[in-house]
């Protein structure tokens, strides 16, 4: 068993809220740790007023430094829908931090921070004024791309080796496309954005993406296609019905596993068996009838759910978390890609994978052991579960479980895992009207 985790409280959350904004499972990177620092972005109001909230910033100097925390007072946050949370992104060429923020189809809201912040923390006083205005840009873009980036959900950050890709969907509810861009060096010895096109293209579906990993030269990608409904007034540029917390085009028609992978960055992507796919320079896309990316074919109605969690291993195995009921009961399943291309597909135990439920987080430890951090629907209950490299990842060990954790999706700083193989896991810990946005560390 896992010895109970050092607790770091940030801030309280903002439980008056129908929604929540602190702890959604398409959040990649809301906790992060760059060169022996971890950064954590999270909302809360500010002290006397429940409302608005505000983009609150922490890091902290590992193992255990004291926490520094500000917000940037500059930005209300106002709108209770649970899509519009904060991504956090960190680029290694730079030292840049990237936040982008508050979107459920809308146009593209971000800062960034001076250069050499995360390079040198110690030599920056943490504060607002390292940071850019709110910006309704990309950095180094303008107006020619304005269009593209004005409907925009879910936007992901990736490190790569030495620049930063930033993907994000266009288009509503099982009607949309997702996109990648890079930030890097431009030739003046600056540092700016290329959008290099649309990576996975929905015809009369989206794709939902599990994750986007990148381990050893390799961007990893795996998703699920929802399928579109016509609604009345689905056509409406002012429609709004998409925006409801559970609208006309609901997880029932989530369906199949996919899986493509990239070798170059986000520009080219192939299948499992190593065909080349999608060429973006050349305008392509992956399709849904793109050739060998279905991994697994798993009808609509089948309690899958949507952009739950995807991690890699240090062998290029790829770990895929979801749920389905295509064995008779619904459950939790760990589904995996080995190095040499075989799916396999296991149901979790001790857990139950409800369909609807609130989503976990998958993490590789440095020593190459997968860890299943799961919340519980019924109860206020964290557990987290272990499946071993030595055995193939065959078998899953109960290692941690505890109360006093409201529903969350939990999120994992998994740089810190490759940094000192501790377990640091953002989620809501209290009771009743009184939650703390916390950090739990956890030794392995």
């Amino acid at each position: 068993m896992l010895a109970d985790p050092l607790i770091s409280v940030l801030g309280p959350d903002p439980t008056h809220r129908n929604c929540v904004l602190n702890g959604n499972a398409f959040q990649q990177d809301a906790i992060q740790s760059f060169n022996g620092w971890q950064y954590v972005c999270f909302y809360s109001s500010l002290p006397g007023a429940a409302e608005p909230l505000y983009i609150h910033l922490s890091r902290r100097k590992l193992p255990q430094g004291d926490w520094e925390t500000f917000a940037f007072d500059d930005y209300p946050q106002t709108t209770d829908d649970g899509h519009n949370t904060i991504q956090l992104g960190i680029c290694p060429g730079d030292g840049t931090i990237h936040l982008s923020y508050d979107h459920h189809c809308d146009i593209i809201r971000y800062r960034y921070s001076q250069p050499g912040i995360a390079q040198s923390p110690e030599s920056f006083p943490w504060s607002a004024s390292l940071f850019t205005p709110h910006l309704s840009r990309l950095p180094g873009l303008g107006a020619e791309h304005d269009e593209l980036f004005s409907y925009v959900t879910y936007p992901r950050f990736v490190q790569l080796d030495s620049s930063l890709l930033f993907s994000f969907r266009t288009g509503k509810a099982g009607l949309g496309d997702d996109h990648v861009a890079v930030y890097t060096g431009s030739p003046d010895g600056g540092y700016a954005y290329e959008v290099l096109g649309t990576n996975l293209q929905g015809v009369q579906n989206n794709p939902y993406i599990h994750g986007l990993d990148y381990r050893c030269g390799i961007l990893h990608a795996t998703w699920v296609y929802r399928g579109f409904v016509h609604y009345e007034g689905w056509d409406d540029p002012l429609d709004t019905k998409h925006k409801q917390q559970r609208g006309p085009n609901s997880a029932e028609n989530n369906h199949d596993i996919c899986y493509a992978y990239s070798d170059d960055g986000g520009r080219g992507w192939r299948n499992g068996t190593g065909e080349l796919i999608a060429d973006l320079g050349r305008g392509e896309s992956v399709r849904p009838d793109s050739k060998g990316v279905v991994a697994f074919e798993i009808p609509k109605g089948s309690g899958l759910s949507n952009q739950e969690s995807q991690a890699v291993d240090h062998e290029g195995g790829v770990h895929v978390l979801n749920r389905d009921n295509t064995d008779g009961e619904q459950a939790w399943k760990h589904y995996y890609r080995s190095p040499d291309g075989i799916w396999t597909q296991r149901a979790l135990p001790y857990v139950q994978g409800v369909k609807g439920g609130k989503r976990g987080r998958l993490a590789v430890s440095k020593e190459g052991d997968l860890y299943l951090i799961l919340p519980d629907n019924t109860a206020p209950t964290l557990t987290i579960l272990k499946a071993s490299k030595a055995i193939g990842y065959s078998e899953y060990e109960l290692v941690w479980r505890q109360e006093g954790f409201p529903s969350t999706e939990p999120l994992v700083d998994t740089t810190r895992l490759d940094y000192d193989n501790v377990l640091s896991v953002f989620t809501r810990s209290g009771s009743a009207a009184n939650v703390d946005v916390v950090v739990l560390d956890f030794e392995l």
